[in-house]
């Protein structure tokens, strides 16, 4: 159980970075949890097609999930710079795009965990909902403590400051300098 829990932990961490980030565009707590939700809903979901699919594509995923993850962010991450550029307008103020381009990118690597897991012999039940209830706290508490940063920066268009911080989180994961 403490290995499931490490895991669960270590495969949050992308959503928890990537909350941190979003936590500069200051979601309200009602947004957080929502899009938090959504991101633990995807966290659960992969490691349970990874389980059931088994050992086939692990190794096929686990090796392409550093530049999906790296696609999506540098999406995220331009649209929401060329946004703030174009408009005087929020980027992205009720974080719609967020919701529906990030979470497949980032839950990834959590199907090739998933099939890890299903070959050995974990229930198809617990790792899921474990991981996806790990994911909705990391990213609850990563949209919180990112606002709380972003209330520091009250003259730079914090929009701005978190499309720039998606795409050089991209550049460092395709480098291979991040893991996503």
């Amino acid at each position: 159980m403490i290995a499931l829990l490490t895991l669960g932990l270590t495969l949050s961490l992308d959503n928890f970075r990537t909350s941190l980030v979003l936590g500069g565009l200051k979601p309200t707590l009602r947004r957080s949890v929502k899009t938090s939700a959504i991101f633990g809903l995807w966290d659960a979901a992969a490691p349970l097609v990874g389980l059931i699919i088994g050992s086939y594509l692990s190794a096929r995923i686990d090796s392409t999930a550093d530049m999906i993850a790296a696609a999506g962010l540098a999406a995220y991450g331009l649209f929401v710079v060329i946004r703030a550029v174009v408009t005087p307008e929020h980027a992205d103020p009720d974080m719609r795009w967020a919701t529906r381009g990030l979470p497949l990118p980032l839950s990834i690597d959590n199907v090739a965990a998933g099939a890890s897991l299903g070959l050995a012999g974990y229930s198809p039940w617990l790792a899921p909902v474990l991981f996806g209830v790990i994911t909705f706290g990391m990213s609850v508490a990563g949209h919180q403590i990112g606002r709380a940063a972003a209330n520091f920066i009250p003259r730079i268009r914090t929009d701005l400051l978190t499309g720039l911080a998606f795409v050089a989180m991209a550049i460092l994961v395709f480098t291979g300098t991040y893991d996503a």
